[in-house]
């Protein structure tokens, strides 16, 4: 097992490594024509009027993407059933099996539909109250701003509500990310970005345009807790940043932050019985934290919104999807492989991340089942070993947290494979050590404990939530070394 992680680690730092920067040649957008747009004005097809070739793309977020570009995110593509994260990982809906996140985890739709997904989603998952609109709607800012604290808790449909009627589906518009005299990127979630910026030690007025373009994507593509208060009604939003720094966001203090504190434990995880927190989307963390684009000074922005040609003006993309659906042409400004070399690299990095993921994620779910069986045991009056399973828990919490920070990256390792394979590693050895403590645990109470423990899966994949949702096998994803 250990040579087979030293393997592939070696293999993705070669083809992370493995570059051919052909001096970036990304075509600039030409100057646009400012018009000031009214204060106040949230609505984008009042900014189409001005900027029509922008917001005609930013309209297509809401269509379907190419179908057999990705080979792991299927997403929303044309003529595919969308995807469920506990389909695709059953030992998924075993470890988040306790609320929301294990009833329905579907890969979402374009940012068009990011209020629309959530208001179709398993109800549990909107249960934290107005805080889950933070990163969804525009109007997250003036909410936050009229309602105060209340915004946070107030149940999520009467905060909805406040909305125009019209607008209360929008998803991210344009004064999410622009300023509406100048167009100049700007930071919106001040309350959010704006204070976790300061915890790296940034000052959201002195940023460069360079910096923008990654840190307008920040204020969402990045990981959060929902704190609560004691009766488990939800306080703020806040990045687990504070003791990080620009460049160097780690998992090892993201789970720091979150085990600080009570008012972090959003959810009572039900096989184990732990209070435990979670993270969420973390592409900023990991693609910021010294990876191959980021230390080479490329942004979100260069590859998810490359510049194109619109009626003869070059202008960026606003349709942000991946580079894999949109034929890798952005890549094309920086590299001089043709597009199947790319991919092919891409790919290949994703199925080494994949293989460690699912290995760690199935060991990880096995230490939640000897939990389970450790309890049942001293449950029936027996003594345990309260060191051994203190130890246990801990080092099970590690393994967790770092298994579901790559398993909520969008990139299936691919923004920072050699950060991904070392978080991944070390996933395992903590599930591993937590897995032999617990074995002798139960030995030590004179249990016997089976050589494969039956995760009994069923039990978690079907019947979840609201809708009664069935397991869908053909979703499953195996390993990419299993033919």
């Amino acid at each position: 097992m250990k040579m087979q992680y030293a393997r592939i680690s070696t293999v993705l730092a070669i083809l992370a490594t493995a570059v051919i920067w052909a001096g970036c040649s990304q075509q600039k957008v030409e100057p646009l024509k400012t018009v000031a747009i009214a204060d106040g004005t949230i609505d984008p097809a009042e900014w189409g009027k001005v900027y029509p070739l922008q917001y005609k793309l930013w309209q297509q977020t809401g269509e379907p993407t190419p179908a057999g570009k990705s080979k792991y995110k299927k997403g929303y593509d044309v003529d595919e059933d969308r995807r469920d994260k506990l389909d695709e990982y059953p030992f998924l809906a075993l470890l988040y099996n306790g609320w929301g996140f294990g009833s329905e985890y579907r890969e979402p739709r374009g940012h068009f539909f990011m209020v629309q997904d959530q208001l179709e989603v398993d109800p549990g998952r909107v249960k934290a109250g107005g805080s889950c609109l933070t990163c969804k709607t525009p109007y997250a800012p003036i909410l936050e701003k009229q309602m105060g604290k209340a915004y946070f808790s107030t149940p999520y449909k009467e905060v909805l509500a406040k909305l125009p009627k019209d607008q209360q589906t929008l998803g991210v518009a344009c004064i999410d990310c622009h300023d509406n005299r100048g167009m100049a990127l700007k930071i919106s979630r001040g309350f959010t970005l704006g204070k976790g910026l300061k915890n790296i030690g940034l000052d959201e007025t002195k940023l460069a345009k360079a910096e923008m373009r990654t840190l307008v994507c920040a204020q969402c593509h990045v990981s959060y807790i929902i704190t609560k208060d004691k009766e488990m009604h939800s306080t703020d939003v806040v990045f687990p940043w504070k003791g990080s720094k620009a460049g160097y966001i780690t998992i090892e203090n993201i789970i720091a932050q979150i085990k600080s504190s009570p008012a972090n434990m959003e959810w009572t995880q039900s096989v184990t019985g732990f209070k435990m927190g979670f993270i969420r989307h973390p592409e900023y963390e990991l693609f910021s934290n010294n990876s191959p684009h980021w230390t080479n000074g490329v942004s979100c922005a260069d590859c998810h919104m490359p510049t194109v040609t619109e009626d003869g003006q070059k202008i960026s993309d606003h349709r942000i999807m991946s580079p894999l659906k949109n034929d890798l042409i952005a890549c094309a400004a920086c590299h001089s492989e043709k597009p199947q070399e790319l991919r092919d690299k891409i790919i290949a990095i994703q199925d080494e991340t994949m293989i460690v993921y699912l290995k760690a994620g199935y060991a990880t779910a096995t230490v939640a089942k000897l939990f389970e069986m450790t309890n049942k045991v001293e449950a029936s009056g027996k003594k345990i070993n309260k060191d051994l399973y203190a130890q246990s828990k801990e080092q099970y919490e590690q393994a967790f947290y770092r298994l579901i920070f790559i398993g909520a990256e969008n990139s299936n390792g691919f923004h920072n494979p050699k950060e991904t394979m070392r978080v991944l590693n070390d996933a395992a050895k903590y599930a591993a050590s937590a897995d032999a403590q617990l074995r002798k645990l139960l030995t030590q109470a004179g249990e016997k404990v089976p050589e494969k423990i039956d995760l009994e899966l069923s039990k978690y994949t079907n019947n979840r939530g609201v809708k009664k949702i069935m397991f869908k096998p053909e979703h499953e994803i195996k390993s990419p070394e299993v033919k």
